[in-house]
């Protein structure tokens, strides 16, 4: 005999809802008594049951004139499920196949109807309690069509990530793409089962974006920092002014609806630390600290350049740091860096590691030829595939959410873009890349590091690069707004003009705007 099963739909507080106890209890009996027959019970509540038969029924392309009770599906045959009817057509299936039939009385049977819908109305009632007592942590993310976004999502909700998180309730945010795009990136995310996800919700308006957030994770980039040949400079200028103008709206927002200790970092490949340092600007009520550039992708990509030089796998290179800007004028520093496994004249267990600077020498490869090879690694990854490097950029996302979190140890250096009020005598209105370690949920920079007089230049370049960035964004910001005044101005003159042209003998235009400038 062929192993199925019978599934039985129990129709709670309904008038015939003492047949559908008696079907409940009918399969029971033969679950017990008979190895190849499994039951499965379904309970629909009564405000739920039209529409969810509706479905059911068009999903298995089922027709009915009364409500179907249950469905016999082979197992072992692999075949879809067959319709067997309502409860009379139950009763005749259970009396020709099995030889068992119904001999309860319709009063035992509204008592087990009675109990069916109270035991169940309480059954969810303590699985909300229960889902309440589960505080989810919320994270968004921005971009969220993006490739990097989608390599990021199934490594994202781990416990490796967030070891302290019950669950994650995920926010998926991008003003570029439509909500049907969205919709079905939240689909393929539920469909990984990932049992630490509580939830997955898009959003295509701004002003509903960073609700109770405790993670912010940024992926709206542009090109603008790495043009091709004939691109106007004009194009730039308009894709600069338009992801400025994002995130100042995304500060306020932040500011407004964002848990007051969330942890936001920005990442990408074109003006990273200008966009972060417009949310540190616009956040007022929010630590400065709590806001990360990520600078992982970058100094990945200088540890596979090391690698390949000195003969190594990337992961045997260790500490390397990058100053300065990350997607513009940088540099990378080896002083502190360390190679695991080098072939030299010196050789050493696997955990023995050797100072880079003693055996790479060579001042002009690593003044030059390094900061020329990084720069045009990943401008190669960009050139051919017409966007960043998504797999890089996501691994370091996750490497910087792990710190942060799970905490990374005062061994673990790595670079980050950070608001470092009086770094080196720097300007402390900028997001300088440095390095730093993280504990405690907080970030640390590296004070054990040597700042000579050639690094100090170095850094200031850097650090001017990031300032005129900041100010020419402002500049633009200004003209702007001026331009707006003006213009209601002149509209206001007009107005007034048309209204009292009899009592205006002179043009009073200057007058009223010096009215109002001064």
């Amino acid at each position: 005999m062929a192993k199925f099963v019978v599934a039985v739909f129990t129709l709670l507080g309904k008038a015939d809802c003492p047949f559908y106890a008696e079907a409940e209890r009918l399969a029971d009996t033969l679950q017990r008594s008979l190895p190849n027959f499994r039951a499965h019970k379904i309970c629909v509540l009564p405000d739920e049951w039209e529409g969810w038969l509706d479905g059911t029924c068009s999903k298995n392309g089922w027709k009915h004139e009364e409500s179907p009770l249950v469905w016999r599906e082979l197992v072992e045959q692999g075949g879809k499920g067959l319709l067997l009817g309502g409860l009379s057509d139950f009763l005749n299936h259970c009396q020709d196949y099995y030889g068992v039939s119904s001999d309860v009385n319709p009063d035992m049977m509204l008592s087990v109807a009675a109990e069916n819908l109270e035991t169940q109305i309480k059954l969810l009632q303590e699985e909300q309690d229960h889902l309440n007592l589960v505080k989810p942590i919320h994270v968004w993310i921005t971009g969220a069509a993006s490739h990097t976004s989608r390599i990021l999502i199934p490594n994202l909700l781990s416990a490796e990530i967030f070891p302290k998180a019950p669950a994650v309730s995920l926010h998926l945010l991008d003003l570029d793409e439509n909500e049907e795009e969205l919709q079905r990136l939240r689909e393929e995310t539920q469909s990984l089962a990932l049992s630490m996800l509580r939830r997955v919700t898009v959003h295509t308006d701004p002003q509903q974006a960073f609700r109770e957030a405790d993670v912010i994770v940024l992926l709206d980039d542009t090109n603008g920092g790495r043009r091709g040949e004939g691109e106007e400079e004009e194009e730039e200028k308009q894709e600069v002014k338009s992801v400025c103008n994002r995130y100042r709206e995304f500060s306020r927002l932040i500011d407004a609806k964002a848990n007051k200790q969330v942890k936001v970092i920005v990442s990408g490949d074109s003006h990273v630390n200008l966009r972060c340092s417009l949310l540190v600007e616009g956040a007022h009520s929010i630590d400065s600290h709590q806001f990360v550039a990520v600078a992982t992708q970058l100094e990945n990509e200088a540890r596979a350049v090391v690698a390949e030089k000195l003969g190594v796998r990337p992961t045997e290179v260790t500490e390397v740091i990058v100053w300065g800007n990350i997607s513009g004028l940088s540099y990378i520093d080896l002083q502190r860096a360390k190679v695991f496994n080098f072939q030299g004249p010196i050789k050493g267990p696997a955990f023995f590691p050797q100072p880079i600077s003693r055996i790479l020498p060579d001042r002009k490869w690593l003044e030059t030829n390094l900061q020329d090879l990084v720069r045009r690694r990943r401008d190669a990854v960009t050139s051919r595939t017409g966007q960043a490097a998504s797999a890089s950029a996501a691994s370091g996302i996750l490497r910087v959410l792990k710190a942060w979190h799970a905490g990374g140890g005062p061994d673990e250096i790595m670079s980050a873009g950070v608001h470092c009020s009086g770094l080196f005598n720097l300007r402390d209105d900028i997001i300088f890349s440095v390095p730093v370690t993280f504990e405690g949920g907080k970030w640390s920079m590296v004070l054990d590091v040597t700042v000579g007089d050639g690094l100090m230049r170095r850094l200031e370049l850097c650090a001017d690069e990031l300032w005129r960035n900041n100010m020419n964004w402002k500049a633009k910001e200004k003209n702007v707004t001026e331009e707006r005044f003006l213009s209601v101005c002149s509209f206001i003159l007009s107005h007034l003009k048309m209204q009292f042209s009899s009592f205006l003998t002179a043009d009073l235009s200057p007058l009223f705007l010096n009215f109002f400038f001064f």
